[in-house]
Formats: C-alpha cells, sequence, structure tokens
C-alpha cells in the first residue's frame, strides 16, 4: 500500500484523516484509488491537485510509485 498524505485543505473531504493507505503503482492510479475512498476529493482532483513523490512535484500521471515513497497530495492555490 502507497499512504498518501493530505494537505490541510484536502483533510476535510477525506473525513478529517491526515494519511490514506491506497493501493497503486502509478501517480494516476493512486489518485483513482483515493477518489474511490472518497468521493468527496474527486472535484477538486480533477480540479487539479499537485502530487509530491519524495520532496518533488510530479506532472506524470504514468510515474511510477512505489510503497516506500513519500507522497503528498497538495491543493492547488487559484487567483491572481
Amino acid at each position: 500500500m502507497v499512504e498518501i498524505n493530505l494537505w490541510s485543505g484536502l483533510r476535510r473531504l477525506a473525513g478529517d484523516q491526515v494519511v490514506i493507505p491506497v493501493t497503486g503503482s502509478t501517480v494516476r492510479a493512486i489518485l483513482d484509488a483515493l477518489v474511490t475512498a472518497h468521493p468527496a476529493l474527486a472535484p477538486v482532483i480533477k480540479a487539479g491537485v499537485s502530487v509530491s513523490v519524495n520532496g518533488q512535484i510530479v506532472t506524470d500521471l504514468n510515474g511510477p510509485i512505489t510503497e516506500t515513497d513519500e507522497v503528498y497530495l497538495i491543493q492547488r492555490i487559484k487567483g491572481g
């Protein structure tokens, strides 16, 4: 299982959980698993989130993920 750490504003959409374990081997797979487990996160993820893997922002949704990776999901800040 991969543990996804939710950044502050996302936690309320996941029952105030800070860390959510999911199954998946790519960024896309873990995001899909997260939405399956917590459907309230779907609109935010669809609008765009930043995924940090081991301290680096990942933009390739097909990028690999392993159980030992440190994964953070961060809501994008909008504004101008």
